[in-house]
């Protein structure tokens, strides 16, 4: 989802040693023989492409805690880098040697001998202390790195335009010393023998600069979706992917750089409750460390819900109508996107369906003025109005004699069953996810959209639910599903959905 749960570094280029290895002995006399070469030395290729000239940065793998705010559950795996499919203009590049971001421990660094004077309580409770202080000096080189490396030369290099690169970036520049205040005040909290006694009342104090995270996810989405777009343009694909196998990406695509302070931020209350969970009970920090607990669940929950009312919006703007019948108060006022993801009918035609907190609204993916957009395929269905059903591996029937008849058990699994009525009558949609979790997940979303509009006990009778549900043997209809290839939208562009992950979700 992403509905979901819920982070640097300068670039130069490193010229290739091409010296030849010293000759010795009788060599070396026969070289000072020999006379000077005529031959012209063929000079070094011209760099194309500013990834060329940007030096290694010493660094190692990023550790992804959370991949989305809390309010997310990824369908599919999202720790997975994006793979940019070469294209027939990129040149081939050697494969780099990846640098790698060695994990460092409190009781590596600093002296050990320090060990024997404290409990191994109070060791877990320095490595925690440790590790939110090396988090912050990681997250602030790769935030520093995804503005040298990849912003500053894509604006110098005319690759995007100021605006474009505006809104893909959008406020990082400002997270930057945020962090810096925080690491500066840890260290200075560290006695000379890198043991820290008190930290609680630095945090409290800085947690609320936390807030400006809200601009920065809100925007994601846009971005996301802007810089997928660019990436058609062969010079910002060519750009990009000199940077993915540059040593200093450490295999990270730009997006994995810009999600990195979306994913530190879903970490603090992780590696606060290690650290209070470690200090002792009678430790003069832990009320400080109880209030900065509660302090990061309220703005994490905060910028939750303020980034999901901004996905909302952004998708129901590019929901294309074909008919004023199909607007609908309930997409209107929706301020929640349960879930949505592609997924496929009975027929196999590929949709792409929306979940929002009143409303299932089911589209094809489309271009319109070189944007994603959503064409709505058929009329939306309340959710008040919505019964859903499992079906089991093998159970559906694929619509068309010829279709089903040849039909293999691959091609039968994963599907469920949603049954509503419309005009007096029940109308039921089968549709197919990409894999059993994606399925359960889907269900997952119907089951808790319908309770939280029909409370128990409160739940409208569906005519004759419980005999469609038993006729479990009845081929699914795409009732009421318009024909658009006549539309004036352009369907025939295959559109990749926005996400990385087939589906996503947000967890209210």
């Amino acid at each position: 989802m992403v509905a979901k749960d819920y982070p640097m570094v300068y670039l130069l280029i490193e010229r290739a040693d091409c010296g030849v290895d010293e000759p010795s002995g009788r060599g070396v006399m026969r070289s000072e023989l020999e006379e000077p070469s005529s031959k012209r030395v063929k000079p070094l290729s011209r760099v194309t492409s500013l990834a060329s000239l940007l030096p290694p940065v010493k660094a190692a793998p990023l550790k992804r805690i959370g991949q989305t705010l809390q309010r997310s559950i990824s369908f599919r795996n999202d720790c997975r880098p994006e793979i940019i499919a070469p294209r027939p203009w990129s040149r081939q590049i050697a494969p780099a040697i990846t640098k790698r971001r060695d994990s460092k421990l409190w009781s590596e660094t600093f002296d050990v001998g320090l060990g024997h004077m404290l409990s191994s309580k109070e060791i877990k409770r320095q490595e925690a202390i440790f590790e939110l202080s090396q988090g912050e000096q990681d997250l602030i080189e790769d935030l520093k790195l995804a503005k040298k490396a990849y912003r500053e030369p894509m604006l110098k290099l005319s690759i995007m335009s100021e605006h474009e690169l505006n809104q893909i970036f959008g406020t990082l520049d400002s997270l930057i010393p945020l962090h810096e205040d925080l690491l500066s005040r840890l260290r200075e909290a560290r006695k000379p023998d890198g043991s820290t006694d008190h930290m609680g009342h630095i945090l409290v104090d800085w947690l609320p600069c936390l807030e400006t995270y809200a601009t920065y996810c809100s925007n994601q989405v846009a971005a996301k979706a802007l810089l997928d777009h660019k990436k058609q343009d062969h010079r910002v694909h060519d750009f990009l992917q000199r940077c993915l196998e540059s040593p200093f990406s450490r295999k990270l695509d730009l997006w994995s750089f810009l999600d990195i302070p979306r994913s530190r931020l879903v970490k603090y209350p992780l590696l606060l409750r290690e650290i209070l969970k470690h200090t002792a009970s009678e430790h003069p920090d832990r009320q400080h460390l109880h209030h900065a607990m509660s302090m990061i669940q309220s703005i994490v929950a905060h910028i939750n819900t303020q980034t999901g009312e901004s996905e909302c919006r952004y998708y129901k703007e590019r929901l294309l109508y074909l008919e004023s019948g199909q607007r609908d108060l309930l997409i209107d006022s929706s301020r929640i996107l349960s879930c949505h993801g592609p997924l496929k009918n009975n027929r196999g035609l590929k949709l792409h369906v929306f979940l929002f907190q009143d409303v299932l609204v089911v589209t094809r993916a489309v271009s319109q003025n070189e944007q994603l957009c959503y064409q709505l395929h058929q009329q939306p269905i309340p959710v008040r109005d919505l019964e859903w059903d499992d079906l089991q591996d093998g159970e559906m029937r694929l619509g068309g004699s010829i279709r089903g008849a040849f039909s293999n058990s691959e091609r039968t699994k994963n599907f469920f069953r949603v049954v509503f009525g419309s005009g007096g009558q029940l109308q039921t949609l089968c549709f197919q996810a990409s894999d059993a979790f994606s399925k359960q997940q889907w269900l997952n979303c119907i089951r808790q959209a319908k309770e939280a509009v029909c409370p128990a006990g409160s739940e409208p009778q569906l005519l004759s639910v419980q005999t469609a549900r038993q006729d479990r043997a009845r081929p699914c209809s795409d009732y009421s599903m318009m024909d658009t290839s006549d539309a004036c939208v352009d369907l025939s562009i295959e559109c990749p959905p926005v996400h990385l992950t087939d589906v996503t979700a947000v967890k209210v």
